[in-house]
Parts: C-alpha cells; sequence; structure tokens
C-alpha cells in the first residue's frame, strides 16, 4: 500500500500534524509505502516564497487587512470568484505536484492542508489520479478553502467542527470526528519531579508556560513583568533572539527563559497552564497534556474560530487586555477547585490517538482499505 502524506509549509501546523500521522504510519506495517511531502516545496520558487513569507508576513504585520480577506472569503459572490482565481493561480504554479501524483498514483493521499487537497481533487475529476483523499482539518472551524469535492474523508476536531462541515453541504458519512493528529511525545508520562530537577525549578510554585510559537511574537515581556512575583514562569521566546536576551538580563528569580526548544512537552508537563496563541495544534498538544490553556495574540479568523468553538466547551480564556491576564492567572492558582474542572472539559473533547484512528479509517474499510 502505498501513502502519501502531504502538507504546506505555511506555518507549522500544518507540518506538525503531517509529521505526527507520518510518524505513527512508518510503524504500522512493514509493506507500507510511505511518503511526507512538502507541496510547496514542488511548485515554482516564487509562488512558494509568497505562500510561506507572505502568510508569516500577513498575519504578524497586516492583520486588519488579513481579517478582512479572512472574512471575505465567506460571502457567496466573492467566494465564487475566489475560489476560480486560486484554482488558476494554484495549477499553474503547483503543476510539478500534479505531475508527481499522477506518476505516483498512491493508495492513499492524507493532507493537512487545503493546498494538496485542492489539486488532488482536481486531478480525480480529470480521472489522472484514482487515490482515495483524506483531509485533515488543522483547525477548530471550517473555512470554505477546506472544501474539496475529492475529499473521501474529512478528519475533524469536534462535533461542532462536523456540523459546521455539514451546513457546508458535506454528507455526514464522510465525516469522521477524531481531533488533530499530535506527536507521540505529548502522549507519554513524565516524571514530573525528575523535570523539576532538571530544569531547577520549585516543584511546589504554580507554575506558567508563555508560548507563542516559532516566531516569540505577542506581549511576552509585559506578561512576565506581571507574573513573575507571583507564579514561577517559563518564557519559550524561540527565534526570538532579542527577546530572549532582554529576558535572560532581567535575572528574575521566578523566570526560566528559553529559546528555541524541540522539549516543550517537558515543560507542558510540569506546567499549571499555558499562556499562548490559539492554534490548533497548540490547542491540540495542551490539550492532549491536560494543560489549561489562557489565549493571546489571535489571528483573526481561524484563531478567533479556535477560540468561540474552544469556549462553547468551556475551555481557554481571552483576556481583553493584559492587566486581565495575571488576574486570570492569580484566581486559577488560588482556585485549583477551577483548574480540576476545567480538565473536566478537556477531558471530553481531547483526542491522543487521532493518528492511530485515521490508520484505522484507511485499514477498516471506511474507504477502501487496502490492508
Amino acid at each position: 500500500m502505498k501513502i502519501l502524506v502531504t502538507y504546506a509549509s505555511a506555518g507549522t501546523g500544518h507540518f506538525k500534524a503531517a509529521e505526527a500521522i507520518y510518524g505513527y504510519l512508518r510503524f504500522q506495517d512493514e509493506d507500507i509505502q510511505l511518503k511526507l511531502i512538502d507541496v510547496l516545496q514542488k511548485s515554482n520558487i516564487l509562488f512558494r516564497n509568497i505562500y510561506t513569507h507572505g502568510y508569516a508576513f500577513s498575519v504578524s504585520n497586516l492583520r486588519p487587512l488579513w481579517a478582512l480577506g479572512f472574512w471575505i472569503t465567506y460571502i457567496k459572490l466573492f467566494k465564487i470568484v475566489i475560489k476560480w482565481l486560486r484554482f488558476i493561480i494554484n495549477r499553474l504554479n503547483t503543476k510539478n505536484f500534479a505531475t508527481f501524483l499522477i506518476k505516483e498514483q498512491p493508495d492513499f493521499i492524507i493532507s493537512t492542508h487545503f493546498l494538496p487537497s485542492e489539486i488532488s481533487s482536481y486531478l480525480k475529476r480529470k480521472q489522472k489520479l484514482n487515490s482515495k483523499l483524506v483531509t485533515v482539518i488543522t483547525d477548530f472551524g471550517i473555512h470554505p478553502f477546506w472544501l474539496a469535492d475529492g475529499t473521501d474523508i474529512y478528519i475533524v476536531a469536534t462535533d461542532i467542527t462536523k456540523q459546521q462541515l455539514i451546513l457546508e453541504g458535506i454528507r455526514e458519512d464522510r465525516i469522521k470526528v477524531l481531533g488533530i493528529p499530535t506527536e507521540s511525545k505529548f502522549l507519554e508520562r513524565y516524571n514530573k519531579n525528575a523535570l523539576f530537577e532538571k530544569f531547577r525549578l520549585d516543584e511546589d510554585k504554580f507554575t506558567v508556560l508563555i508560548t507563542t510559537g516559532s516566531f516569540g511574537i505577542g506581549p511576552i515581556e509585559e506578561i512576565v513583568d506581571l507574573l513573575y512575583k507571583d507564579v514561577q514562569v517559563l518564557a519559550v521566546c524561540a527565534h526570538n533572539r532579542r527577546l530572549y536576551k532582554i529576558l535572560k538580563n532581567k535575572n528574575y528569580l521566578n523566570l526560566k527563559v528559553f529559546g528555541y526548544i524541540d522539549n516543550i512537552e517537558e515543560l507542558m508537563a510540569i506546567s499549571d497552564i499555558i499562556i499562548t496563541k490559539p492554534g490548533g495544534l497548540t490547542i491540540s498538544e495542551s490539550l492532549v497534556m491536560n494543560l489549561l490553556p489562557v489565549f493571546i495574540c489571535a489571528i483573526p479568523g481561524q484563531e478567533t474560530q479556535n477560540l468561540k468553538i474552544l469556549a462553547h466547551y468551556g475551555i481557554g480564556m481571552y483576556p481583553k487586555d493584559i492587566a486581565a491576564i495575571k488576574k486570570i492567572v492569580i484566581d486559577y492558582k488560588e482556585h485549583p477547585d477551577k483548574i480540576r474542572s476545567i480538565k473536566e472539559n478537556i477531558a471530553k473533547i481531547k483526542s491522543p490517538n487521532a493518528s492511530r484512528e485515521i490508520w484505522n479509517v484507511i485499514c477498516q474499510g471506511s474507504i477502501g482499505s487496502t490492508c
């Protein structure tokens, strides 16, 4: 059986979800021919750079414009025009990816981004591809870009996400509520005492983890200044070297500063709450680790949709200003019963075994098993 796990390197979430699925599948059957493919690496260089750097620049510097563009795509008239413009632009710039798919003729394509789903669907309609297409939606809400006629099964995070798809005209039998895939390291049980010792932290103190993705954006410094006297703070600056130097130079007693790390799961394991952006993968990782989220710096559109759906389940808070963050943190510190209550809500929707369930969908015949 040949399986392609595809994604687009626009933001880290799509890649991390694809990597999680790939990491699980490669240990399931020695007869699987498995490849992990970035659609943008098989597009022309100009398109690739606009897609990746344009996204990062827009969500960081042009948020009002990004929000306007996001919501315009929901308007019926604009939706039709934009759909065809996108189709033409994507077809012209991803010919190498299309040629690759036709040559490979995989049994299954698992896509964690709408671009490879769109191209695969087009090839299926033209009868140039016979693959079964599994589209894994990596946010809790649904944007029209995710809709692809050739998708055999949609994998979604929650029942609300499923209902949104049904409202968009997708048949219920084509939707599986399995969650957003996370890497296996988030499923491990960690020795917290050993981790507190490893990071030289006080295990008796209320611990807050602050992380906002690979760029270390947002008011991290201001939040640290607000919290360090009352709680133990773990601040992850990622690639933001300027922020790292600023925080290190403060020499706060209750502060541990980290640059780019690949063991965020260890910090999650010893934290009481996490202050972070509401990206789909970050949320999924936090929920799997039973970690209470407080959200900041939501990207208008997909991340504000995530907030609304999480709020429906009684999970996460999105303070209106920085000052409110301290009140929330202190309230959780002084009322552990509130944390326990929210963790009960988390237990109802977290999906620690999403990658395994996707494999089961393939193997159990839901979409033409070849196992």
